[in-house]
């Protein structure tokens, strides 16, 4: 369990390097963090170490009374019936004109950059990526995306810059 709360919070530091895309990654232009707050469903990532044999993954966000959010990631060992692991960390907003820069924290010191890319205007679905382009996050409010909708979201990701190949998509239960 350590380790993967160590390795969470490496998410700032570039565990592993790709030579990445040089633009700037553009954020969506607003985040109505009441909408976005309850739990999504891991659809796909770029797989890291604190993630290793993950599946059915989850994270949960709840608003704080402070304005921060607290962050509960879970998932299950190898299998959908596998052990159950987590981790909290909390997260804040960075940009306030629109709300799609955070920074999040599993382990003091470390942080990590947490962007908001690609957001379905019913808050259905997002994208969320780091500015170096290691890390990615393909969520939704349910554990599947129509196929046309994540080959969009894909072609969507690579036009930001990303190395698609190095994606993954995560085992979730069936709907």
């Amino acid at each position: 369990m350590r380790n993967i709360l160590v390795s969470m919070a490496l998410l700032g530091i570039g565990v592993v390097q790709v030579k990445a895309d040089s633009r700037p990654l553009e954020v969506v232009p607003y985040v109505d963090l009441n909408r976005y707050i309850g739990t999504w469903y891991e659809i796909a990532t770029i797989p890291q170490r604190f993630q290793k044999d993950c599946v059915a993954v989850t994270a949960t966000y709840t608003l704080r009374d402070d304005g921060k959010i607290d962050v509960l990631n879970k998932c299950r060992k190898k299998t959908l019936d596998g052990e159950v692991k987590t981790a909290r960390g909390k997260a804040w907003v960075v940009d306030k004109k629109t709300n799609a820069k955070l920074k999040v924290r599993f382990f003091w010191p470390f942080k990590g950059d947490y962007w908001i890319i690609e957001l379905d205007s019913e808050y259905q679905y997002v994208v969320v990526g780091h500015p170096n382009r290691n890390y990615l996050w393909i969520l939704s409010r349910s554990p599947r995306l129509e196929e046309s909708l994540y080959e969009d979201l894909i072609q969507r990701i690579a036009n930001k810059g990303y190395d698609i190949s190095r994606i993954k998509r995560t085992l979730q239960p069936p709907a």
